[in-house]
């Protein structure tokens, strides 16, 4: 009996006190932040007032009194003033380099109409050397009051001597000059490339510079490549910048020469943000000839993830349907691959171990790479590949189980949502009662990890946890929410843009929530974002990012 007491006793110790332990063993904390609402995504311990961090991780988690023993003379000691905390932000989907280009470089964004964004363009051009390439852009014309697509007369005045390639804020769509469609021998001659459009006006047959998704590589392939040094520029300048908004963990669509640059800064010590680096679905040769099965690296750099594309998107009228689009009834979108070619790829990125991330937004797209895995799993056998679906917009309701079914994560942007429906019913009509079906997945009990897809939406996570809980515009409306049956929790929200976003990774054992033993990553908000009016989430300022147990950010 005594034996029974002191086994009960020596439990309550270690699991109610572990911080006592600690004290006793004199090993006392590098940080302590104290007097907080700390929200922690652990479902056993939700909310905190106080953390302990050693060496990178939590050692502590609890009420002020528990932690304040571990102060020692050493200790940094951060009084939180009441304000919440959060695990750090993990983006699951974004284009890093790009978002760092689109800080430095051109922003088109902001245009309303053909004349300001020729406008912007030219003011741009003065400070461009002559011959240089103009790309970057993100430039959105349904924000225009004719809702058509530019066209290369609107700039050629203005960029005689610079070649130009201005992307749509998706990526799926792009506007050469003619001096970038002559130095890619672009002519009315050229045909179409699988997956792609060079779209020709009707009368002529000349084309107008709008080019679809896999047309833009045409152009691309002419474009001297980045320079390291301004590879690197931008690298910096995205770290930074996602340091300010508490991003601490992000899962990029990666070139062979960002993970060079990633690799040199992590020898460095100044890998500001823990990174996945993926590889194009091109590459998954390379990875599987080295050996490299998913998960791989480090707690800063992991490999082991391959990118691919099933179709287009729907702002860019490539999105891949069943049925026509509502507004131009003579398409169904664009395959990148026809399914016998999807197929090939995805059993053999699965057979080499790897994990794989798919583009599909509409669904026509998401039922092929849903088809597509299932058949690897039959042909590879069944293992935790943990595939994903990138985007996920439009998914039927009998797809929706199958993402439970066969594990696989639904990585969605909310963003996109509140961004999308000023323009989505027109362009699919009733189907958007299947897109951006967040509560969906999750009442099917599939795994739901957020992102931005940055640059082609703000890397700010405030804004998908906004668009997650009200789908309202940030200005408000519509009152109620865009096909409301879809909000989301805040708490549901977080949790996918941390724990959801780590578990996509195949890292929710060491980061994701705030808990005794995992990594050091946090965020701290100016203001409870539970006890404000939900329009008020979009301007909380961060006050401090925390990352491996160092203030990286502060206000």
């Amino acid at each position: 009996m005594k034996r029974m007491f002191f086994i009960i006793l020596l439990f309550v110790v270690i699991s109610g006190f572990s911080s006592l332990y600690a004290v006793e063993e004199g090993l006392m904390a590098d940080m302590v932040l104290l007097n907080g609402r700390i929200f922690t995504v652990n479902k056993t311990q939700p909310w905190a007032q106080a953390v302990a961090i050693r060496d990178g991780k939590f050692v502590a988690v609890g009420k002020d009194e528990e932690i304040k023993k571990l102060i020692g003379k050493e200790t940094e000691v951060i009084d939180l003033g009441g304000k919440l905390g959060l695990p750090g932000f993990n983006d699951a989907h974004l284009h890093f380099t790009n978002g760092g280009l689109y800080l430095l470089g051109i922003d088109l964004r902001p245009a309303r109409d053909e004349k300001e964004f020729a406008r912007i363009l030219k003011e741009y051009i003065y400070k461009v050397p002559e011959g240089e390439w103009v790309t970057g852009g993100n430039w959105d014309h349904e924000n225009w009051p004719s809702k058509k697509h530019p066209r290369k007369e609107m700039i050629d005045p203005i960029t005689p001597d610079h070649p130009v390639l201005v992307s749509r804020l998706d990526g799926h769509m792009a506007l050469a000059n003619s001096l970038a469609l002559k130095l890619a021998g672009i002519s009315r001659d050229t045909p179409d490339p699988q997956g792609g459009e060079i779209v020709k006006d009707k009368k002529t047959g000349e084309p107008t510079g709008i080019l679809r998704d896999t047309a833009m590589s045409l152009v691309d392939r002419v474009i001297p490549p980045l320079s390291k040094e301004k590879r690197e520029r931008a690298i910096r300048a995205a770290m930074r910048h996602a340091q300010k908004l508490g991003v601490t963990s992000i899962q990029d669509n990666s070139s062979a020469e960002d993970l060079a640059i990633y690799q040199e800064l992590l020898r460095k010590g100044e890998l500001g943000v823990r990174i996945n680096a993926w590889r194009g679905a091109d590459g998954w040769a390379d990875l599987q000839r080295i050996g490299i099965m998913s998960p791989y690296g480090d707690p800063f750099l992991r490999l082991g993830t391959v990118k691919l594309f099933v179709d287009g998107s729907m702002g860019a009228g490539t999105a891949l349907f069943f049925e026509p689009y509502a507004d131009d009834p003579s398409t169904t979108g664009l395959p990148i691959h026809t399914k016998e070619q999807l197929d090939a790829l995805v059993r053999n990125a699965d057979a080499a171990g790897l994990q794989i991330a798919a583009h599909a937004i509409g669904d026509k797209a998401n039922s092929w790479i849903l088809d597509a895995f299932a058949r690897a799993r039959e042909a590879n056998g069944a293992r935790d590949s943990r595939h994903r679906v990138e985007h996920s917009q439009v998914v039927r309701g009998s797809d929706v189980a199958r993402f439970r079914e066969l594990g696989v994560i639904a990585s969605v942007q909310p963003s996109h949502c509140i961004d999308d429906m000023r323009w989505a019913e027109k362009r699919i009509g009733k189907r958007v009662d299947d897109a951006y079906r967040w509560r969906s997945f999750l009442e099917a009990g599939a795994h739901v990890a957020f992102g931005t897809d940055w640059d082609v939406e703000p890397l700010d996570p405030r804004l998908g946890l906004y668009a997650a809980v009200t789908r309202e515009l940030p200005a408000g409306g519509p009152a109620g929410g865009w096909h409301p049956l879809e909000k989301i929790a805040l708490e549901q929200a977080i949790e996918a843009y941390t724990l959801g976003s780590a578990y996509a990774e195949f890292q929710e054992s060491m980061k994701g929530s705030i808990e005794i033993g995992k990594l050091a990553d946090m965020v701290v908000m100016e203001k409870d974002l539970f006890l404000i009016a939900k329009k008020d989430i979009l301007t909380v300022p961060v006050a401090k990012t925390i990352l491996n147990g160092k203030v990286v950010f502060q206000k």
